[in-house]
């Protein structure tokens, strides 16, 4: 397949590499509903459907985004070292061109693939709005982080005048673009929300409603990163068999890391802990995917179930209500992946493509190379973080584009409130049958709220109708022999 541009030049494509680029297109398209059965199974039953939902309507936002200007802000040759301009706006020019990415592919497959990046990135971000956020909000969130956040940190990375790029910083699949921004706006978010009603009570000392969900997540998440940090190659090469091997090896021992640490605390086998270190895992090995070897994925897959789980109690010392973990797994764990690049990175492994050619890391003695990873991984944090608080207080003052939402809903749960859909059909069910729950954040006497999604009323449906036709004999209000039965 040739194409010939208007000077006479005449570029071969190579259908291989084209074949490779698509199939990891869908493979990293995979990952974004993955995210939102991972973040689902985390919370309570009560707004287990918001977060999926999130997660095809941030991919369809995106899709939209990146077609008007996204793609052209983050990727147009002509553009600054900050931010591209619009000279591929709505797509005008992407087709049959040589990519910017790579001359063996054409433009419009590169823009096809770099757009799964730029979807599932805001949903990474967007797990902080679990459980007391109004969804309209969301989108509109959505649209401006993409273009205010995301693609100037995709510009300065991966174009070819970016400056971190110019500068000679390493980031083969996102440990910048993707997981840093992410987990610092999900920070910047949970401190715009504040905390969720009966944060520090045993109220929200509950566990994931759906583990299934938390696995069949990870599952998604980790088949669609041989993709993400694969298909990264932009070629079916050696470069890219070994970005697979690494991302599996550090996904591996990640799990395997996490869990351990659990187990010392709980001697319990967490399926959730290791999903979290698998997680972990790939994450930090996702900016040295095409540049370290074998034996140094091992020690990102260590280092990264071990600081990430530890980083998961920043919360409790900095009181911030990130439920998820969103900060500690994406943000630390896209900082450990760079600084840890920036040591181990090889010049051999980069040239398995025949292409590239890098100085390496401190293993190849080019010590300047670290200093270029931290500048980049502050850099993203920074930018992140205040762009991202930024757009949410200009909402906060718009009317209608508030992102948090009402005591009401967040007691009723989003799902209902938001959506009037459920998870789970027994959830709408106890919702229609008026069961109520005491609040033990309010004194008896006030009007209890009634909702389908309190945790007990799922599996104690039967007490709680005994308990309140036994009231007569035994005494005291529906609420006190409710709570009695939970």
């Amino acid at each position: 397949m040739t194409y010939t541009d208007p000077s006479g030049t005449t570029w071969v494509y190579n259908l291989g590499d084209i074949a490779w680029v698509l199939a990891s297109t869908a493979l990293v398209w995979i990952m974004i509903p993955g995210v939102g059965f991972f973040y689902s199974g985390l919370l309570r039953r009560k707004n287990a459907l918001s977060m999926i939902w999130l997660s095809m309507v941030v991919l369809a936002t995106v899709s939209f985004q990146w077609f008007f200007w996204g793609f052209s802000l983050a990727f147009s040759e002509t553009g600054s070292k900050y931010i591209g301009n619009l000279k591929y706006f709505g797509l005008k020019g992407v087709l049959e061109t040589p990519s910017i990415g790579s001359t063996r592919i054409p433009s419009i497959v590169f823009c096809v693939f770099q757009l799964m990046f730029a979807a599932i990135t805001p949903i990474l971000a967007l797990g902080a709005v679990a459980e007391r956020s109004r969804l309209g909000p969301t989108i509109v969130f959505t649209f401006l982080w993409s273009t205010l956040v995301y693609d100037p940190i995709a510009c300065w990375t991966w174009n070819s005048n970016g400056w971190s790029f110019l500068m000679g910083g390493l980031d083969f699949a996102g440990g910048t673009p993707v997981h840093i921004s992410s987990g610092t706006a999900a920070l910047a978010i949970s401190i715009y929300l504040g905390k969720r009603r009966g944060y520090g009570t045993e109220r929200l000392a509950y566990k994931p409603h759906n583990t299934t969900y938390v696995v069949l997540g990870t599952v998604f998440l980790w088949f669609g990163w041989f993709g993400f940090n694969g298909g990264s190659a932009l070629s079916a090469n050696m470069r890219a068999v070994q970005a697979c091997i690494v991302t599996n090896l550090a996904a591996s021992v990640g799990g395997l890391t996490w869990m351990l640490w659990d187990y010392r605390l709980e001697r319990k086998w967490s399926a959730v802990g290791f999903c979290s270190g698998a997680i972990s895992g790939l994450v930090a090995i996702t900016p040295g995917s095409g540049f370290v070897g074998s034996p140094a994925a091992v020690l990102f897959g260590f280092m990264a179930g071990t600081l990430c789980n530890f980083a998961t109690q920043l919360k409790f010392y900095f009181h911030y209500d990130d439920c998820l973990d969103i900060f500690a797994s994406h943000a630390i764990g896209g900082i450990v992946g760079n600084i840890l690049t920036g040591i181990f990175a090889q010049r051999s492994v980069a040239g398995y493509d025949g292409i590239a050619d890098i100085p390496g890391g401190w293993i190849d003695h080019h010590y300047i190379q670290l200093g270029y990873q931290v500048a980049d991984s502050m850099s993203g944090l920074a930018y992140s973080f205040v762009m991202t608080t930024i757009i949410l207080w200009i909402m906060h003052y718009i009317p209608g584009l508030r992102m948090r939402c009402s005591e009401e809903a967040e007691i009723l749960g989003i799902d209902d409130a938001e959506m009037g859909e459920f998870a789970y059909d027994y959830v709408g069910i106890d919702a229609s049958a008026g069961h109520v729950f005491h609040d033990d954040t309010h004194s008896h006497g006030d009007i209890p709220a009634t909702t389908g999604g309190r945790e007990p009323h799922h599996m104690h449906t039967e007490t709680i109708h005994a308990v309140s036709k036994d009231k007569d004999s035994t005494g005291g209000s529906d609420n006190e022999k409710i709570h009695d039965a939970q």
